[in-house]
């Protein structure tokens, strides 16, 4: 079962004359296969939305496998009209605007400082990771608030309060994300539509290696993942029942409490040894030149 009946801010609940109902975007591998599994492990049937229809496809199978109904659905986030599709399908599907929506679909980019990162890689960090979550919400949000009910899950990350160095257009694009979910909770309230933002620092997926980053920072990254990453699984649980409580914030890591509560804290010292610790690593980069 779900975290609570369904008749508190931002359950899981059901629809007037249908089962529980989710869509989680970039379902087919990661937090979003997380997510998928852990809703149908609470009694909800997913429409599993993926670029990748055949990993979609698997996370589908694996959801009818634990005895829920699943469908999935070819979905790139960064065109509306797809979308739109998408909510479409999962209407007719689910017999009525979904019980949830969890916005999941990114990709990463990094490894280059402002200047240097190729507007290419801006565009489509921003094609993704940002207009895949404003049209997740610009498309559902209206079905939700008319229906009265439900809630949206948007998945940010840590880097969009962090703020490190040769992350740029993913931190912008993340920071982003948890500035509309602030404002659409806002917009939301009493509206019976919950809305939580889940900002996590390294979980355990395959971002790295499908993104766009540098070899360099990917090696990096690896490595913290490896050291520090949580899983995914674990990541979905905690969203989810934070989200049944009404949670708009989920920062599910030791670390990211520490850097969030440092930022919020010591604003300038926060920056300033950003900034220390981006000349140590030019200088590490320069064969440790002075």
């Amino acid at each position: 079962m779900w975290a609570d009946s369904g008749t508190g801010r931002g359950a899981i609940g059901r629809g007037a004359g249908h089962s529980p109902c989710a869509v989680v975007t970039g379902a087919g591998s990661g937090i979003g296969r997380a997510f998928a599994l852990e809703l149908a492990a609470r009694g909800v049937d997913v429409v599993c939305a993926d670029i990748d229809l055949e990993a979609a496809r698997a996370t589908a199978a694996r959801v009818e496998a634990s005895g829920q109904r699943a469908l999935a659905v070819p979905c790139d986030v960064a065109r509306v009209e797809q979308v739109q599709a998408l909510a479409d399908a999962a209407t007719d599907w689910c017999g009525g605007p979904p019980s949830l929506v969890v916005n999941n679909a990114g990709i990463g980019v990094g490894g280059a400082p402002v200047g240097e990162t190729s507007l290419d890689d801006w565009r489509r960090a921003i094609d993704v990771n940002l207009w895949g979550v404003v049209h997740g919400c610009h498309v559902f949000v209206p079905l939700l608030r008319a229906a009265g009910r439900g809630g949206v899950i948007n998945v940010a990350s840590a880097a969009g309060f962090a703020a490190a160095p040769r992350m740029s257009a993913y931190n912008v694009t993340k920071a982003g994300v948890m500035a509309l979910s602030e404002t659409l909770a806002a917009e939301l309230a009493g509206t019976g539509v919950g809305v939580t933002v889940l900002c996590p620092t390294f979980v355990k997926t395959n971002i790295v290696a499908s993104g766009r980053i540098t070899e360099a920072s990917s090696k990096l990254a690896e490595r913290a993942m490896r050291m520090t990453g949580v899983s995914p699984e674990a990541v979905a649980r905690e969203t989810l029942d934070a989200h049944a409580r009404g949670a708009l914030y989920v920062v599910p890591q030791l670390d990211a409490k520490a850097i969030w509560t440092l930022k919020r804290t010591f604003p300038t010292g926060y920056a300033r040894g950003l900034g220390m610790m981006e000349r140590i690593a030019r200088r590490f980069a320069r064969g440790g030149a002075g």
